[in-house]
């Protein structure tokens, strides 16, 4: 079992619930009383062992549901927790942030504890930190407040009072937000406090202080609160700020029942007040706490995870004290490669004509990713996939649920419901409902907003025949449930386009193939990363995009911004004791030190040349080379691939991608030993196709 299978929900019960649990997953889901730390890096199942840790709880008696609550940092983390929850067979923990079990416990206690009705709460500051400045004469365009507003976030998850801002500020090296001195700062968060009474307004960070000053100042709203909630557990603790850290305290009072999960290394939310003092501190604010160590990397390649920990050996500072040397569980893949582009235009075609040969090659356009340090480099890179033809998702852009085609699918979806039978197939239903909102079978031809409609619907579509898989039975009414709930946890879909996103969006995110650019001085790190500490934040942000990887991880540079622009730009000094000492421009590129790849590098065996993308090192050959394999060969393949996936309900390229098919016409292997040894022929696919594979090539 892999880290992301678990027991169908008909079947759980106490042990079930443990089976496929590494060592350590099996100590953090069995050690269910006191204070519990797990120091998880990337990969490792975190979220496995904390799920299981509750299902274990609840089954085996000692957990009451209701009273569990599960802290996490995003909607999406928690809406994905419930799930993974539901389908181990426990219903009523609570998943939440911060932000909404605080809201729902200040909006019962409030008429209580301060009467009246609770303020509303604003989703954005800009207007009135715009409204603070204008009262104290100060201009203010879209840049200075969004620092300024940035700065009072600051403050507040930082619990500094205005009085003490400056005293604050100065020591801990703010500079001058939004262009102003810090007296003038302190002013503006004064009077952005004065704003808010004057609007009977709050804002997100309020909800925070306001529950934390009511559990403080009221034993009785305290004593209610931890009756109901007896145990805790908190998803990302390294990004604990100290607001949120003394609001975890008055949850748990006197008590110990609580367990904390992070990494350290991947601490990238300095600027919003995160800290991994709180996690790395945890065993001595916590005495007799039992600590455990999740090394265990089952999301990727030994060369992803080699990558990875070379580019962190060299961490200095607070987290290099609790760096996890990752441990990785899957088969070798194809090494990382490194390349130079002359400017940012030619990096983003370049990128978007690897991107377009792995779909060609049957590469699922989801499952590849670009990342970069800032939003601004996104625009190249669009431009180059909408020429190359390949679709592609802005991380950040509109809410998936916010489109106007998929509340429009929603309405649709539910009033069929109503009128559905029971026992019909969920995906057939899915299907003919949908088909009058637009979608079809195959994707349009056409780019933009049509193709981007299409990828809307059609991830409506996959969700259902997911649902149907994970829960038998399921018909309109349930997807419509789901689709509920997934939209107000945010929690949307995958989508089937190439996603394009920033390092700090990517976090808690995976794809097989990343793409990172835009790796050079001055971005990565970022030119404003002035102190020690700012250095190491940007190490671990490129810690992070490599972790995302699966399987193929592709870095680069370019040396000018524009075409014919000076080539000042040099490799980030990250890069300095992983990449080869040369990275040669264009498309070809290296191996890193570390990979575990002791021969050189794989060259085609059409032209010679060296190969680097995954696609290309599968094929033994370059995807524009010839080929060299029989198409009836091929054709038979793909029918044995087109019956066995839909015998199995799952996609054609889940069983084998057409490069692994094109790779095992060109190798033709008559036994197992030698279908192994293709790339894409892992050991579960050889034991549960190998035969029937060898048997198509034998006919």
């Amino acid at each position: 079992m892999t880290t992301t299978d678990f027991p169908r929900s008909g079947s759980v019960n106490a042990d079930s619930v443990l089976d496929g649990l590494d060592p350590e997953q099996r100590q953090v889901a069995t050690t269910l009383d006191g204070p519990v730390c797990v120091l998880a890096g990337a990969g490792t199942g975190k979220t496995r062992a904390i799920t299981h840790r509750i299902a274990y709880g609840v089954h085996s008696g000692a957990y009451v549901p209701n009273r569990v609550l599960a802290v996490t940092f995003t909607a999406r983390a928690a809406g994905e927790m419930r799930t993974r929850l539901r389908d181990l067979g426990v219903a009523g923990v609570q998943a939440r942030t911060f932000h909404a079990a605080a809201l729902r416990q200040l909006q019962f206690f409030w008429p209580q504890s301060i009467g009246g009705t609770l303020p509303n709460l604003v989703e954005h500051k800009a207007p009135l930190i715009a409204d603070a400045c204008n009262r104290l004469r100060l201009q203010a365009d879209r840049a200075r407040i969004r620092d300024l507003s940035a700065e009072v976030e600051w403050t507040k998850v930082m619990l500094v009072d205005p009085d003490d801002y400056v005293k604050v500020a100065t020591a801990t090296g703010r500079g001058e937000p939004g262009g102003l001195d810090l007296p003038t700062v302190a002013r503006v968060v004064r009077t952005y406090e004065d704003v808010k009474t004057d609007r009977a307004v709050i804002d997100f960070e309020d909800v925070l202080l306001l529950t934390a000053g009511i559990l403080d100042e009221r034993p009785d709203v305290a004593a209610t609160v931890r009756e109901q909630y007896r145990h805790f557990v908190v998803d990302e603790y390294q990004d604990v700020s100290p607001l949120q850290q003394r609001l975890l305290d008055l949850w748990l009072g006197e008590r110990q029942d609580v367990c904390v999960v992070g990494d350290a290394s991947q601490t990238i939310y300095s600027f919003a007040g995160a800290t991994p003092e709180h996690l790395l501190d945890f065993p001595q604010r916590h005495p007799g706490s039992k600590v455990v160590r999740l090394v265990r990397d089952y999301r990727s390649t030994p060369e992803v995870v080699g990558l990875a920990n070379s580019v962190l050996s060299l961490a200095t500072g607070l987290h290099a004290r609790a760096r996890l040397e990752l441990i990785a569980q899957r088969p070798s893949g194809p090494p990382p490669t490194f390349t130079a582009y002359d400017d940012d235009v030619a990096e983003a075609a370049g990128v978007a004509a690897r991107i377009a040969a792995e779909v060609r090659a049957g590469r699922s356009a989801k499952d590849i990713a670009v990342l970069f340090r800032t939003n601004g480099q996104s625009q190249a890179l669009e431009s180059a996939l909408a020429d190359a033809g390949v679709g592609y998702v802005v991380r950040g852009g509109e809410r998936f649920f916010s489109r106007k085609e998929v509340r429009d699918a929603i309405v649709l979806l539910r009033g069929q419901a109503r009128s559905a039978l029971p026992g019909h197939d969920l995906g057939v239903e899915t299907r003919a409902v949908l088909s009058s909102a637009g979608w079809a079978e195959k994707a349009p031809s056409a780019g933009g907003a049509t193709r981007e409609r299409w990828e809307s619907l059609q991830a409506l579509v996959l969700l259902a025949d997911e649902l149907a898989e994970k829960r038998p039975g399921s018909g309109l009414a349930d997807l419509v449930d789901e689709l509920v709930e997934r939209s107000q946890a945010q929690h949307a879909p995958t989508v089937d386009g190439v996603t394009l996103a920033s390092f700090h969006a990517a976090k808690g995110l995976e794809w097989d193939v990343v793409f990172l650019v835009g790796v050079s001085e001055g971005l990565l790190p970022i030119s404003f990363a002035e102190t020690p500490e700012d250095v190491e934040e940007e190490r671990r942000l490129l810690y992070v995009g490599i972790t995302r990887a699966r399987e193929g991880i592709h870095l680069s540079w370019a040396s000018a911004r524009t075409p014919g622009g000076r080539a000042s730009r040099k490799p980030s000094r990250f890069l300095d004791p992983v990449r080869p000492q040369a990275a040669p421009a264009g498309r070809r590129a290296g191996t890193a030190p570390g990979t575990q790849k002791a021969q050189g590098p794989m060259t085609c065996r059409v032209c010679g040349q060296p190969l680097s993308a995954a696609v290309d090192r599968k094929l033994r050959r370059h995807a524009d080379c010839p080929a060299s394999y029989d198409e009836a060969v091929f054709e038979k393949l793909r029918g044995w691939r087109s019956a066995t996936a839909k015998a199995d309900g799952v996609p054609a390229y889940v069983v084998f991608t057409d490069a692994t098919l094109v790779a095992i016409c060109e190798a033709m292997p008559t036994t197992t030993a030698a279908l192994s040894r293709i790339t894409g022929v892992g050991p579960a696919k050889l034991e549960k196709y190998g035969d029937d594979v060898l048997g198509v090539l034998a006919s």
